[in-house]
């Protein structure tokens, strides 16, 4: 825990940098199927291209290089490369089994690339999140439009497959981060989860929460507003809460902005470079994530910055240097009261 020890001394005085958007930089390297099959899957029975995660274990070179980009860039904190590591979410590939075993190697590849760049720069300690991705299985919402009733998993398997991810990574990694939630409730099993194996291992690791607003509504795919999800999830005492992709850094400010007046803890952001063009493309250039990032920073609404989709290592390298001499957004305590939360937050006056 000594390099997060560096990490929360840190944060007292600076803002922070997460990396940029591993599938946009795995893709920048034009991967062939027989990349993601290596030597081991080369007759797997189905289409393996676009199982980012899987390269963790048949391309190793190309995340790390992806880590290493990003941490050159100036980043202080790195996510796994394990977004889709869990048995729910590979069944996409008829690779359940083989969830924990990406995920572990997602950890390790993310940790010798951190230790190696805090050796070099003993100055700046750089710290290795393990990614949790949101599932493509929701518990919040039916896949069937004709019966709101139906959901094709239950809340003790999807804790039970985060269980599997988290377990397989705990030892190497220097906490959590449960990122892009649209489903509050597949947030809570991975809260569950992760309590879980705490108490299991002994392991005690922060958890880093960011939602994602869908939409200009203001609102989580599972109907949330930013001040109902924050909480809904308050209980998990999170280091730091925040929002990613779906947006660009100027359609998620007000948003970004409302976490910031009710949250007593870290705020983190890594938005889009700007919303997906008719290509489903990203067009923010790093000039403008910088300009727009930078004017967060100063307003005093963020703790920890980064970027999702489109983002590379020039738009990383950017926000570092417009908020390197900003100081880190501060907060108060809220008053203790009944704070509830549906769609809509629910308080009692204080």
């Amino acid at each position: 825990m000594s390099v997060w020890a560096d990490i929360e001394a840190a944060i007292k005085s600076r803002i922070l940098m997460m990396d940029g958007a591993m599938g946009t930089m795995l893709q920048l390297q034009k991967l062939s199927e027989s990349d993601y099959r290596g030597q081991r899957f080369t007759h797997w029975s189905v289409p393996l291209k676009g199982n980012n995660d899987l390269l963790s274990i048949t391309k190793p070179d190309a995340v790390a290089k992806v880590h290493d980009a990003f941490l050159a860039a100036g980043a202080d904190i790195i996510g796994t490369n394990s977004f889709n590591g869990t048995s729910i979410s590979q069944d996409d590939y008829r690779m359940s089994d083989f969830a924990p075993e990406i995920a572990r190697c997602s950890a390790r590849i993310a940790r010798t690339c951190a230790d190696k760049w805090t050796t070099g720069t003993p100055h700046k300690p750089r710290a290795v999140l393990g990614a949790i991705g949101p599932l493509n299985k929701t518990l919040s919402i039916s896949p069937r439009v004709e019966d709101p009733g139906y959901r094709s998993v239950t809340f003790d398997e999807v804790r039970d497959a985060y269980t599997e991810q988290i377990r397989a990574m705990i030892d190497i990694i220097d906490g959590l981060l449960i990122e892009t939630v649209f489903d509050t409730l597949n947030c809570k099993a991975a809260i569950l989860a992760a309590r879980n194996i705490f108490n299991e291992t002994g392991y005690q690791k922060p958890i880093l929460i960011s939602g994602t607003i869908t939409d200009r509504s203001g609102r989580t795919l599972s109907g949330q507003t930013a001040e109902a999800f924050w909480i809904s999830i308050a209980h998990a005492e999170p280091f730091a809460v925040g929002l990613n992709c779906a947006l660009g850094a100027r359609e998620m400010r007000p948003f970004i902005s409302d976490l910031s007046k009710v949250a007593d803890t870290h705020i983190l952001a890594y938005p889009n470079a700007g919303l997906p063009n008719a290509f489903g493309e990203y067009d923010e250039t790093p000039g403008d994530m910088q300009a727009e990032l930078g004017r967060w920073a100063k307003a005093g609404l963020v703790n920890i910055l980064g970027g999702c989709c489109g983002s590379t290592p020039d738009h990383i390298r950017a926000i570092a240097e417009a908020v390197a001499d900003v100081q880190p957004r501060c907060w108060n305590i809220r008053p203790p009261t009944l704070r509830l939360s549906g769609l809509e937050p629910f308080q009692i006056a204080a």
